[in-house]
């Protein structure tokens, strides 16, 4: 929270005793964040591998549909106006399903964040992730914080600019790469990248590769933190979304203060004195790759990626401290242990559950809807301008188009008839028909249009809409599918 000082600057308040004034935005300097070593930085290691290997492999992973379908396992097929996951086939008209998912995202998103904070931002953002893999290159090219100091010290010596240009050369693979990664789930991915290879690729391919490589490039090699703390929105809504009982990554101050040297501790605690397990060794802010000083209490620039944590733990055990002095905890627990009272974590609370609770109805919702879904549809759309016309001989006529669908892997013979109006005459322009039903062949895996006639005499006294039912029936499968829709008169 800030307020206003008397000299009129804005002043950050924390838990503790530490206020921090100044203006709310100062000009930045470049960080170089040190290595850090310990639990949290191997689970970030192990989901940015899982992560990027999912995101440039899954292209590649084949999934048979049968004959004359892709095969690739994920595919947005534009051309075609498919998605294919696996098993799963989208069609336009089932956009719902895309839908669920980005409302199913969100309470997911809600649930991580009531259980601890921005867990999402600091271990499965893709800006974090490849931020990540960009200051792994950095480092290896360039060495840790302290040589990447000296190299900026140095200025443009021959050794830092070979450095440098090797290390901006491995960012651009990486960036091309990703954006390359990205086109191939729009096409199939073997035959892409052998395009790509021999220069054959359409140009819209080239140049959603060029777009996403200089964002890539830039995001994540240069902007950095600047992304997380000034452009993205996250940390500005999770803020109004989090309470008192949500883990964040926190200094525990009731432990640590008050601070001071390693030495001045050992020799206040000697006398009885009160001395804090934080030696002020500033090794949370080093490794941080925003510079947050977590000490400070709760910020935006925090991305709970608890790299602090290793940090401090690493000097806790160094010094014969217990580690923890930086954790996953909150507000709450702290004023409890001041108070002597133990600490109390609440993971499953009405938040939690609500969110759990909506997560599993729409997912089984959708999942419900998505394995009895029909392999066939129709429906109707009535001519808006004119909604009718009147004939010559008295009789009122009416014009729809009806679409027919089918999503089997095989072309089928179906019958279409129209009933609910007496005394109609219908017409399907381009279709002959024998009685009342009007044999349409629709191939497999497709959609058919149709134009529809349907003919009625004016009734007195006159009737302004009727129903009128369109049906189609597979004979073979014994299924029926139909739609309503009204016949207009005056």
């Amino acid at each position: 929270m800030t307020t206003p000082n008397a000299g009129g600057q804005p002043v950050l308040e924390t838990g503790g005793d530490d206020v921090i004034s100044g203006p709310l935005y100062a000009p930045g300097k470049r960080l170089f964040p040190q290595a850090a070593h310990g639990t949290f930085r191997n689970i970030k290691w192990a989901i940015l591998v899982l992560a990027l290997g999912v995101y440039y492999g899954l292209p590649f992973l084949r999934w048979n549909r049968g004959p004359g379908e892709p095969n690739q396992a994920v595919l947005v097929d534009i051309v075609h106006r498919r998605f294919y996951f696996f098993f799963i086939e989208i069609w336009p008209q089932e956009l719902y399903y895309v839908a669920g998912l980005l409302i199913l995202a969100a309470l997911i998103l809600f649930l991580m964040n009531a259980v601890a904070g921005r867990i999402w931002c600091g271990y499965l953002c893709p800006q974090t992730v490849w931020t990540d893999l960009f200051y792994a290159v950095e480092r290896l090219v360039e060495g840790d914080a302290r040589r990447q100091h000296q190299r900026e010290a140095e200025g443009w010596t021959f050794n830092n600019i070979l450095h440098t240009g090797y290390k901006h050369a491995v960012w651009l693979i990486i960036a091309w790469w990703t954006g390359g990664a990205w086109v191939l789930y729009f096409a199939d991915a073997p035959t892409l990248v052998h395009q790509l290879a021999t220069f054959q690729a359409p140009m819209v391919a080239w140049f959603t590769i060029a777009i996403l490589t200089v964002l890539t490039y830039i995001l994540a090699g240069f902007m950095r933190e600047q992304v997380c703390i000034y452009m993205c929105p996250w940390p500005r809504i999770q803020a109004a979304l989090t309470d008192e009982d949500a883990l964040n990554v926190t200094y525990r101050y009731d432990r640590g203060e008050p601070r001071m040297s390693l030495k001045t501790g050992l020799a206040a605690r000697s006398h009885g004195q009160a001395a804090g397990d934080c030696v002020d060794c500033n090794q949370c802010v080093a490794v941080c790759p925003t510079g947050v000083d977590i000490r400070h209490g709760s910020q935006l620039g925090c991305v709970q990626c608890g790299l602090c944590i290793d940090a401090c733990d690493a000097v806790m055990q160094k010094i014969h401290r217990p580690r923890g002095l930086i954790a996953y905890d909150n507000e709450n627990n702290i004023k409890r242990r001041m108070a002597g009272l133990p600490a109390v974590y609440r993971m499953i609370r009405p938040r939690t559950i609500l969110y759990a609770v909506a997560i599993v109805l729409i997912g089984a919702v959708m999942l419900t809807r998505l394995l009895t879904r029909p392999s066939d549809g129709i429906t109707v759309a009535h001519d808006r301008n004119p909604l009718y016309v009147i004939d010559a001989d008295g009789s009122v006529r009416n014009a729809y188009t009806v679409q027919i669908v089918n999503e089997q892997g095989q072309p089928r013979e179906l019958e279409f008839a129209v009933s609910g109006l007496k005394g109609a005459k219908v017409q399907v322009i381009g279709v002959v028909g024998d009685g009342p039903d009007f044999p349409i062949q629709v191939d497999a895996d497709n959609t058919r249009d149709l134009r529809v006639l349907i003919t009625g005499p004016l009734k007195e006294p006159p009737h302004a809409s009727i129903p009128v039912t369109f049906s189609v029936t597979d004979p073979l499968q014994k299924s029926e599918m139909m739609a309503t829709d009204n016949f207009k008169t005056p």
